[in-house]
C-alpha cells in the first residue's frame, strides 16, 4: 500500500500498479491506436492521392500526432485516467494526492510517453517504473500522477465477538471520551485474532490492553470479569454509543434486546457452573490458562479470584409462565483455544 496525503489532510492508501499490469494496459491500448492508425492512414491515403509528395508528408505527420499522441491524451482526460487498456486491467491514472487527473497532467503524460514509449519501445518506462518505489514512469514524474488499482482483492472481514449476554449494558457509565483510537483498533485486532493466538500470549495481550483501557477510562476493571470478555463488552458498549450518536437513540436497542431473557439465564447459570467460560480461564499453577468447563469442583487457580456471576435479577411474578432454561449456553465468540 501507498500512503497518499490529500489536500484535505487525509491520507489514503492506494496500491500502486506494478509493470507487468502496466505494461499489459499499454499494449492494450497501443493495439487500439494503431488499428484506429492504419485505418485512418489508408482513408487520408486514398484522399490525398491528387496531392503532391509534401502534403501527403505534412497529412503523414498529423495523422501521427492526432492518433497516437492526442488520442491517448483526450481519452486519458475525459475518462479522468481510464484508457480502454487500463479499464481492462483495472488501473486508473491519479494526482499524486489521489485526485482526479486533467488535462495538463495527461498532455504531459502524452508527451513524455511519446519519447519513453513510442520511440524507444517503451525501454526507458520499463527501467524506470523498476527503479521507482510506487512504479510511475518519467511521465507520471513530471506529470505529478500516480497508476493505482482499482479492483483490489476484499479479504473478508473478521468480526468481533460479542460479550456474554450477562454483561451487556454493565458499562454503560464508563468515559471513553479519553480512549484513543489506536488503543480501540489494537483491542478490536485483538478480539479478531484471539482464537489464532498462543492461550499463554493471549491472555498476556488481553491483561495488557485492559489495564491500558482502564487507565484511560479512569475506572479499574472488575477483578471477576476475564480480560478478554472485559474487553469485547467495552467495545459493544462503545459501539452501541455510536449508534446512538448517528442513528438516533432507539439504535442499539435492538441489539441489547437480543442478550436479555432465557438467554441471559442460561448463561448465568453455565458461569456459575464453569470458571473458564469462554476459554479465557485464569491462568493454572503451570502459567498458561485453563479452557472449557470445569469438572465440577468450580476451584480456579491459586491467586486469581473465580469469575462470579453478577447478583441475579429481580425474580418474574409467580403467575407469569417459566421458561424452561436453554440446554446449552448462547453463542458469545468466545471458544475454548484447543
Amino acid at each position: 500500500m501507498s500512503e497518499l496525503v490529500t489536500g484535505e489532510a487525509v491520507a489514503l492508501e492506494l496500491r500502486p500498479a506494478r509493470l507487468p499490469s502496466r505494461a499489459l494496459a499499454v499494449l492494450l491500448d497501443l493495439a487500439v491506436a494503431m488499428a484506429v492508425y492504419i485505418a485512418v492512414t489508408v482513408a487520408l491515403v486514398a484522399a490525398t492521392a491528387s496531392l503532391d509528395e509534401a502534403a501527403q508528408i505534412a497529412v503523414s505527420i498529423a495523422t501521427f500526432l492526432l492518433v497516437l499522441v492526442g488520442g491517448p491524451i483526450a481519452v486519458e482526460t475525459l475518462s479522468h485516467g481510464r484508457s480502454l487498456g487500463k479499464m481492462a486491467c483495472g488501473l486508473r491514472v491519479v494526482r499524486d494526492d489521489g485526485g482526479p487527473i486533467r488535462f495538463r497532467h495527461a498532455l504531459v503524460r502524452g508527451a513524455i510517453g511519446v519519447v519513453e514509449i513510442l520511440m524507444t519501445f517503451g525501454v526507458i518506462a520499463c527501467i524506470a517504473s523498476l527503479v521507482s518505489a510506487r512504479g510511475r514512469r518519467l511521465g507520471d514524474v513530471f506529470a505529478g500522477t500516480l497508476v493505482v488499482r482499482e479492483r483490489v482483492p476484499v479479504g473478508h472481514a473478521a468480526s468481533v465477538p460479542p460479550p456474554p449476554p450477562w454483561l451487556a449494558g454493565r458499562f454503560s457509565g464508563l468515559d471513553l471520551s479519553a480512549v484513543p483510537d489506536g488503543l480501540w483498533l489494537a483491542i478490536r485486532q485483538y478480539l479478531t485474532r484471539m482464537q489464532q493466538l498462543d492461550p499463554q500470549v493471549g491472555w498476556s495481550m488481553a491483561q495488557r490492553l485492559t489495564a491500558d483501557l482502564a487507565a484511560r477510562t479512569g475506572t479499574p476493571a472488575p477483578p471477576e470479569v476475564p480480560p478478554a470478555m472485559y474487553l469485547a463488552a467495552v467495545m459493544q458498549e462503545r459501539q452501541a454509543r455510536e449508534a446512538r450518536r448517528v442513528f438516533g437513540p432507539g439504535a442499539a436497542a435492538g441489539g441489547a434486546a437480543g442478550g436479555s431473557g432465557a438467554a441471559a439465564e442460561g448463561d448465568r447459570a453455565a458461569v456459575g457452573a464453569a470458571p473458564g467460560v469462554g476459554g479465557f480461564a485464569p491462568p493454572s499453577a503451570s502459567g498458561r490458562p485453563e479452557a472449557g468447563v470445569s469438572s465440577g469442583s468450580g476451584a480456579a487457580a491459586p491467586g486469581v479470584p473465580p469469575v462470579v456471576p453478577p447478583v441475579e435479577a429481580q425474580e418474574a411474578p409467580q403467575d407469569a409462565p417459566r421458561q424452561a432454561p436453554s440446554a446449552e449456553r448462547p453463542a458469545t465468540g468466545f471458544v475454548p483455544p484447543a
